[in-house]
């Protein structure tokens, strides 16, 4: 059986929209570069952003739901690091922020993308923050544009939700 490839997205900002990107100050040398990638890859789309940190990923659900619930954004991407340590504290913050993202998203109709590291290591995370895997952040800005786009193409009737 043969697939045929999607077709290319050309990628189209709409004069006006704003894009929120949250952080976690917690592993801020990866986060910092993470933040980095996302705010030059949605100038570079002509997107305005703002910027809004927050203590670490296991709080980026609770404001991203904050955000998306004002209407004032088009989509809201999350930007975080957890790293694996002696513990299983990982596995519990990782269930919990991408169930929170995800819930957020379908609860409020507004793109919530998951720019949130889940490493084993350091390492791992840093050739995710502009290392030798590309920009996780810089991804995800280019995922949120894509998604607001697609998603215009579908306008929910408010008064159903």
């Amino acid at each position: 059986m043969s697939h045929s490839a999607p077709p290319p997205v050309q990628l189209k900002v709409t004069p006006g929209d704003k894009y929120a990107i949250v952080v976690a100050r917690g592993n801020h040398e990866i986060t910092g570069v993470l933040k980095d990638g996302a705010v030059t890859t949605l100038a570079e789309h002509g997107a305005q952003s703002r910027v809004v940190y927050v203590p670490g990923s296991y709080e980026l659900p609770q404001m991203a739901h904050r955000i998306a619930s004002t209407g004032d954004y088009v989509s809201v991407i999350c930007l975080g690091v957890v790293v694996k340590g002696d513990t299983r504290h990982d596995e519990y913050i990782n269930h919990a922020v991408a169930q929170g993202i995800t819930q957020a998203g379908i609860s409020t109709g507004v793109p919530i993308l998951f720019g949130v590291l889940t490493v084993e290591n350091q390492q791992q995370a840093i050739d995710r923050a502009g290392g030798k895997y590309g920009n996780k952040g810089s991804e995800a800005a280019l995922a949120a544009i894509e998604m607001v786009q697609a998603m215009r193409e579908f306008p929910l009737d408010k008064s159903t939700l």
